[in-house]
This record gives C-alpha cells, sequence and structure tokens, in this order.
C-alpha cells in the first residue's frame, strides 16, 4: 500500500538518490546529480514536497512552488519534481503523486498547476494528460541535449 506525506528532513538522502536513479537526460535538461548532491537547499522549502511511501521506504516524491512570487500570480502553482524510483514504476505512484499535487494546491488556495516536461519524455507527458492536464504551449529548441535540440512542453490544468 501506498501513503502519501509531507516531506521530512530525514527523507532528504532517499530523495537524492531518486533523483540520482531517475535522472537522464531525456527527463531533465538539469546536470546529473553528484553522487554527494543533498536534495533540501533550503529548509524551508520542506513544506514544498510530498512523499510516496511504502511500508516505510520512500518510493517517489512531487515537488511544488510559486515560481513567480508575485501576488497578482499567486494562484498559479508549478510542479518543480516528480520522481518515482525506478523499481516502483508500473504501481500507479507517479499517478498518486500528481493528483496529490493538484489536491495540495488546491488546499493552498491555487486555482492553477503548471508544469514543464521535456518532449520526448511522451511517458511522463501521457501521465500528465490522463490527470487533466493539457499542452498550453512549447519552447521549440529550448534545450540542447546530447547534442540536439529539444523542445520544452509547457502544461497546466484547472484545478476545481
Amino acid at each position: 500500500m501506498i501513503t502519501l506525506r509531507p516531506a521530512a528532513v530525514a527523507d532528504g538522502r532517499r530523495l537524492a538518490e531518486i533523483d540520482r536513479l531517475t535522472w537522464s537526460p531525456a527527463v531533465t535538461p538539469a546536470a546529473q546529480p553528484a553522487p554527494t548532491a543533498g536534495f533540501f537547499k533550503d529548509p524551508q522549502r520542506l513544506d514544498e514536497v510530498l512523499v510516496a511511501e511504502a511500508g516505510d521506504a520512500v518510493v517517489g516524491y512531487v515537488a511544488l512552488h510559486q515560481s513567480i512570487p508575485l501576488r497578482s500570480h499567486a494562484h498559479v502553482l508549478e510542479v518543480k519534481g516528480l520522481a518515482v524510483d525506478p523499481s516502483w514504476r508500473g504501481h500507479g505512484i507517479g499517478r498518486q503523486l500528481v493528483e496529490a499535487a493538484m489536491e495540495e494546491a488546491a488546499r493552498r488556495g491555487a486555482r492553477k498547476l503548471t508544469l514543464r516536461v521535456l518532449a520526448p519524455n511522451t511517458g511522463a507527458r501521457r501521465l500528465y494528460e490522463r490527470c487533466g492536464f493539457t499542452t498550453e504551449g512549447v519552447l521549440e529548441g529550448e534545450f540542447v541535449l546530447d547534442g540536439r535540440l529539444v523542445d520544452d512542453v509547457l502544461m497546466a490544468c484547472w484545478l476545481p
């Protein structure tokens, strides 16, 4: 059984490990995390992360963030990270995390949830679409990954 809960400082090492296990230029333009990289750069950001647990093992997370810190943009939150341990994929954890992010964003007063996903990451794009996200735009050739231009897809969903 999978349970979801807010992140704790003690989750940092495991979340960093999940980031290392899931890193690929097919899913992120960011540099590969260093083996010693931590997860929480700012302890005050704990409230932005929800974790998925199987028993007492953390198997995934989703991070929410207000990307534009303006009062006029306070109704919008952004998914800033979603990862599931590869050995736990196929159990519906990604969907549970996306749905939990939507619920949490609405609880915080957001009316819209946005995200960015690389165009070649079709599995993630399908997941987001199944959860009600639609494509709002495409930044063509936004990144050069493995020597080729890659589009960045902007997706969003309106919250109840």
